[in-house]
């Protein structure tokens, strides 16, 4: 982007951090994503083209560097990178306080929904080998209705397509009200009593939704409003 034409620290680092979506891409890569594909996940309405121009932009800030690992190209922060984290999660916490979502349409993404709550399950609640949950939301498009996560070894893969693996929870529910479960403008216990959100499955998993389902890093902080 262009200079400020000022020796001002915050104009300097203006100059590296003030393009659109860079935040957001320092964001995914400080909650682990990586690789260019796990990228796209967390800010899904990027155009791959842009996303590569603004890696390259990060990179010769020498925010990220580009490495080879096992064959594949992955990206991590540096020093000065990792230096943002706390910068990038205060700036959500002042985000959340002070120009909260209104959750209107135009902020609603399912895609984004299920990448940060994958991310987040506390997965010590889930027993056997493999355990999946099914999330429908009801008001999506077809395409974008069902989800599946599997969680198996202490992982969490995210599938638009059904695994073919049999379902240990089904939860189902709008789109804007499992987005406010999860931002902690409602909590899941009171959206299932409310009939809001409906689960069915695995009564060890329904009986243990409010400690393992997880929400935002955000969820705790209360609007100024």
């Amino acid at each position: 982007m262009k200079g400020y034409g000022q020796f001002c620290p915050i104009a300097k680092a203006s100059e590296v951090l003030g393009e659109r979506w860079t935040n957001l891409l320092i964001r995914e890569l400080a909650a682990g994503s990586e690789s260019f594909n796990d990228l796209r996940k967390g800010v899904p309405l990027m155009s791959p083209s842009l996303l590569s121009t603004r890696l390259k932009s990060l990179e010769k800030g020498k925010i990220i560097e580009r490495k080879a690992e096992n064959g594949h190209v992955c990206y991590k922060l540096t020093k000065a990178g990792e230096e943002l984290i706390p910068i990038i999660f205060q700036l959500g916490t002042w985000g959340h306080r002070w120009v909260r979502s209104d959750l209107s349409k135009a902020d609603l993404d399912p895609s984004l929904l299920i990448w940060d709550m994958h991310r987040s399950l506390n997965v010590g609640y889930f027993r056997g080998e493999r355990s999946v949950v099914k999330i429908e939301f009801t008001d999506c498009a077809t395409k974008y209705r069902h989800w599946w996560l599997v969680i198996k070894d202490g992982d969490v893969d995210v599938c638009l397509k059904d695994p073919g693996h049999e379902v240990d929870m089904m939860i189902c529910s709008d789109l804007r009200t499992l987005t406010a479960v999860w931002i902690g403008d409602n909590t899941i216990m009171k959206a299932i009593r409310e009939n809001k959100v409906v689960v069915t499955g695995s009564s060890h998993l329904r009986k243990n939704i409010a400690v393992w389902f997880g929400s935002s890093y955000f969820a705790d902080v209360r609007s100024a409003h």
